[in-house]
C-alpha cells in the first residue's frame, strides 16, 4: 500500500526516530511503512492520521497496492 508518511513527515522536520516516539512504535516500523514493506494496523493508522491532524485516506493509498 503506498503512503504519503515520508512526505508528510519531512514537511514538519521529523526524523523517523521523532515519528516513532510520538506513535509509540520503533523507527524500524515507521521504516518500514514508510517503504511499503508493512501496512499498519488498523489503530496504529488511525494514531498516523491522528498525529498529523489527517483522515487516513489522505495518507494511505489501498489502491496502489499493485492488485489492480
Amino acid at each position: 500500500m503506498k503512503n504519503r508518511l515520508r512526505v508528510l513527515r519531512a514537511e514538519r522536520g521529523w526524523s523517523q526516530a521523532d515519528l516513532a516516539e510520538r506513535l509509540r512504535v520503533s523507527r524500524q516500523t515507521v521504516n518500514a511503512i514508510e517503504t511499503g514493506r508493512y501496512d499498519p494496523s488498523l489503530p496504529l493508522a488511525f494514531a498516523i492520521a491522528r498525529v498529523f491532524g489527517s483522515v487516513i485516506e489522505t495518507i494511505f493509498d489501498p489502491e496502489s497496492s499493485g492488485d489492480s
